[in-house]
């Protein structure tokens, strides 16, 4: 499917499977030396960068597989799930919520992963390497340790900062560190990690600076609000910083913005001239978790996947389908379509056309139309990173095991991030360069110049849109909670995340739909999001393991 599957994994399969899958659930634990410091394996170029290969893939499996969606999106209140995950979508996520324990475990497998690849390669690569292999290698390993504390310090706050796991066997007083000092970590790590990245990818979908300068773009625009305690303002030299690294990515990276954004998610879209940073899946019969696995829970059902197909009570929710330009609110309920290219490549509406995803119907098979099953209510289904049946992909997908890649930055979030981080502080903006970034992305779906002035409304749900099932409209509300804590609890509490119905005016291939909240379910419809369940907790079994993570936060460069 990509080159990767046979420059990155062959050579590093074996070994480096043995280490990530003998990690033990406890975080603290030190990581299985035993299976990958073999000396002789970190001779040659190759075998380096074989070594840090399923940083891309095997550590974050169990976030990607449905931790990523549940937090991000179903806690933001874009999609949810009718019967299951209710949890998450009702806002109490708790100590022993499973994509709650599964993400914590999954970031922290990504840490000490990478902590070992660094340890490793410092330790035992030979004379052969070459300096500059060497250095790109441990700048992988920093920048996914970093990326994963962005997640960690975001949905816990206080984390502890591990650099050296094998340190922990003879320090037992280890305990979380505190946001702020967390922040500074990230942003100075991920200043040196640019220095070390090449400019170009040493191999398809590897990072290079400007995956990391757009990690510092994202992580300046969040940490200018870190420290504002609930102000409503933000710190004004790390707007700047976030406005700088993300022109600089926007106008030196040589990347480019894909024509149509439906080409985005269309197979085969990995590495494409829009990803700063992908997670490289590989559909891998017989081996487990270098597979991407979300597709399965996405798909709304087997009649469009290959035996799974499990996603048929998730939709977008009503509040997200107002979102969208040309959806009206009526006295009933709404009614509209939209001119939004982004809604018909992020959720499937009845009656719609998919050319690209075979259908199982009674007799054989069609280009997937989109049921209208009728009733009173029913799902306005997931079709971000929905492929299809094996067929539609080359033969390269089965149950639960699909090769397309995960987004975890497109150049697209550049644009919108500059245009923020000029509003700044600012109630408005008209200024000429944040106006064109915002139209690079708002004409891009179809949508006709938008004039201005950009606010911070405007800006945010042109994020939602843009970015929804991409596991982003969650940190978009933490990075606002940090300043201005009243805005995003009144965000979350004034969405619908009810039941309702969906209803073409002609079928197949409408002209609008009418959506009807269902009658009958009247509970469980909002949310109430207060300062006491924003974060997550930390899971249970990690406080019986680590008592320490219920001391104080302390800060991490006082020690």
């Amino acid at each position: 499917m990509k080159i990767l599957n046979n420059i990155l994994y062959l050579g590093s399969l074996f070994v480096s499977l043995l280490a990530v899958t003998s990690c033990s659930e406890d975080f603290l634990e030190r990581p299985p030396v035993d299976a990958i410091v073999d000396a002789g394996f970190y001779q040659t170029d190759d075998q380096v960068l074989a070594s840090t290969a399923l940083l891309y893939s095997k550590v974050w499996f169990d976030y990607n597989d449905k931790a990523s969606y549940n937090l991000g999106d179903f806690r933001a209140g874009t999609a949810f799930s009718a019967y299951n995950d209710r949890g998450n979508v009702l806002f109490n996520t708790t100590g022993n919520t499973p994509e709650n324990g599964s993400a914590w475990r999954s970031f922290f497998i990504v840490v000490g992963q990478s902590n070992l690849a660094i340890s490793n390669i410092n330790q035992y690569a030979g004379d052969a390497v070459s300096p500059a292999i060497k250095k790109m290698a441990i700048a992988e390993a920093r920048f996914m340790r970093a990326v994963a504390y962005r997640s960690l310090v975001m949905n816990w706050g206080a984390v502890p900062i591990i650099e050296n796991n094998l340190e922990l066997l003879s320090d037992t007083t280890v305990s979380r560190n505190t946001p702020e000092s967390v922040w500074k970590f990230l942003t100075s790590e991920m200043r040196q990690v640019a220095e070390d990245l090449p400019a170009t990818p040493i191999r398809p979908g590897r990072v290079t600076r400007w995956s990391a300068e757009g990690m510092l773009a994202r992580f300046y625009l969040t940490r200018a609000g870190v420290e504002s305690a609930g102000s409503g303002t933000r710190n004004q030299a790390f707007l700047d910083s976030a406005k700088y690294f993300s022109d600089r990515v926007i106008t030196q990276s040589g990347l480019s913005l894909l024509k149509n954004y439906g080409d985005l998610f269309l197979f085969p879209y990995d590495n494409n001239s829009e990803s700063l940073f992908s997670l490289q899946w590989v559909y891998s019969p017989g081996a487990y978790g270098t597979q991407n696995s979300t597709p399965a829970y996405l798909a709304f059902s087997p009649d469009i996947a290959n035996g799974d197909g499990w996603g048929g009570d998730k939709s977008a929710t009503w509040w997200m389908l107002g979102q969208y330009e040309g959806i009206k609110q009526t006295a009933t309920g709404m009614q509209g379509r939209t001119t939004d290219q982004r809604l018909k490549a992020t959720f499937m509406l009845p009656g719609a056309s998919y050319s690209e995803i075979t259908q199982t119907i009674p007799g054989g098979e069609q280009k997937l139309i989109v049921p209208n099953p009728g009733g009173d209510n029913n799902f306005v289904s997931i079709k971000k990173y929905v492929t299809g049946k094996a067929k539609d992909v080359g033969g390269l997908s089965a149950s639960q095991n699909y090769g397309h890649d995960t987004y975890m930055m497109r150049l697209a979030e550049m644009y919108l991030i500059y245009a923020e981080a000029v509003l700044g502080n600012n109630a408005s903006t008209s200024d000429p360069v944040a106006l064109k970034y915002y139209n690079a992305i708002h004409t891009r779906a179809g949508l006709p110049v938008f004039a201005g002035p950009l606010t911070l409304d405007v800006i945010f749900k042109e994020r939602l849109v843009e970015f929804a099932m991409e596991g982003m409209a969650w940190y978009d509300l933490v990075s606002l909670h940090y300043y201005n804590p009243t805005k995003a609890y009144a965000i979350l509490n004034s969405q619908d995340r009810g039941l309702f119905a969906t209803a073409p005016d002609v079928f197949p291939n409408p002209t609008s739909w009418t959506f009807t909240k269902t009658a009958w379910s009247t509970t469980e419809r909002t949310i109430n999001a207060n300062s006491g369940n924003f974060l997550l907790p930390i899971p249970s079994a990690e406080l019986s393991q680590a008592p320490n993570l219920q001391k104080p936060a302390v800060d991490y460069y006082s020690k």
